[in-house]
């Protein structure tokens, strides 16, 4: 990556069901200096679970931050140790999911209701890792939404030693709204991640939430150190492939195509297969929107999509896809 640039200057969310190693290596062919997340990942997963299963991925995939879920500091520490010997090049913890599910594991958005605690488990991961230690947060949570609050809450965290900070602009609800529901109903509040990075000049500060144009992008990067896009780089990927140039000064990216994506990610499902059993089908489900825009793209997202053509090689349904596919210029058929 640039020496020009903050490592945290582009990032895709970390996004449960998504952003596994196979999404992962799909993202990296689109650009190759935006930080790429993995799912979320539990202490106790990791620490009682196989973690080779849970912690593989890619060389290619660099840079690449591991996420943690878990309040333990002990646990933390033990988690972040093993995230750094297999190779992660940073270690975040997770404040800012809000389900159910990790309020009554004690983490997620929650802990920011406790920030000593948070900072009790940043120093234990920090006297263990080499690497940097991240936390992902919200603004608030519930109906707390007093500045001061997310300002105490990166306050007391930025003492134990942290110095970046991932904020998603809105509030956690921690009861009343499901996940996604979190993710679209508490109203985005820009200006409070600003602030902050006025308030704490000397941290790293980057704004996540609702941002999906390569123009609020680089208004936010006149204010902050930082974007972090989730759904967007998901649902269309192709916007990724502008990202290198516009944000990172370098334009290798520049004669990318559609084409030339799909032909490296059919190679790598048959790697992927040969190596430990893949299946294509759970690879080729996370590139479904590389055609975004593009004329022919929805027979295309079909024929991939198909669970009738799992039995055939992934060469022969990639053919059939090929088939629906406009002969017109991508660059005269892609839209923003």
């Amino acid at each position: 990556m640039s020496s020009a640039f903050s490592p945290w200057r582009m990032s895709v969310a970390p996004m449960m069901g998504w952003t596994d190693r196979h999404c992962r290596y799909f993202h990296r062919l689109l650009t190759r200096h935006t930080l790429l997340y993995t799912e979320m990942v539990t202490t106790g997963a990791l620490i009682h679970g196989n973690v080779d299963q849970l912690l593989r991925f890619n060389e290619e995939e660099h840079p690449v931050a591991l996420q943690l879920g878990g309040s333990d500091p002990a646990d933390l520490a033990r988690a972040a140790r093993i995230g750094q010997e297999r190779g992660y090049d940073e270690i975040n913890l997770n404040c800012g999911c809000p389900s159910e599910r990790v309020l009554k594991g004690s983490f997620g958005a929650c802990l920011m209701g406790d920030p000593r605690l948070v900072a009790d488990g940043v120093k234990a991961m920090r006297d263990v890792v080499d690497v940097p230690v991240t936390v992902k947060h919200r603004i608030g949570i519930d109906r707390e939404e007093s500045y001061a609050f997310v300002r105490d809450f990166v306050g007391t965290v930025a003492e134990a030693g942290c110095e970046v900070f991932i904020v998603h602009a809105r509030n956690a609800w921690l009861k009343g709204l499901s996940p996604k529901e979190n993710r679209e109903i508490p109203p985005l509040r820009y200006e409070l991640v600003h602030r902050l990075k006025q308030e704490f000049p000397h941290l790293t500060i980057a704004i996540n939430g609702g941002i999906t144009q390569d123009e609020q992008i680089a208004a936010h990067l006149e204010r902050v150190d930082g974007v972090m896009v989730g759904r967007e780089a998901y649902h269309n990927p192709w916007i990724m492939s502008r990202w290198d140039a516009l944000f990172f000064g370098d334009d290798r990216q520049a004669a990318l195509t559609p084409e030339a994506v799909e032909l490296a990610m059919l190679d790598y499902m048959e790697r992927a297969h040969a190596e430990d059993g893949a299946p294509w089908y759970s690879i080729a489900s996370h590139m479904l929107g590389l055609r975004h825009g593009l004329r022919g793209a929805r027979k295309w997202r079909q024929v991939w999509s198909d669970h009738r053509l799992k039995s055939l090689p992934a060469r022969e349904v990639w053919a059939m896809a090929r088939a629906h596919v406009s002969d017109e210029p991508e660059s005269e058929a892609v839209t923003g």
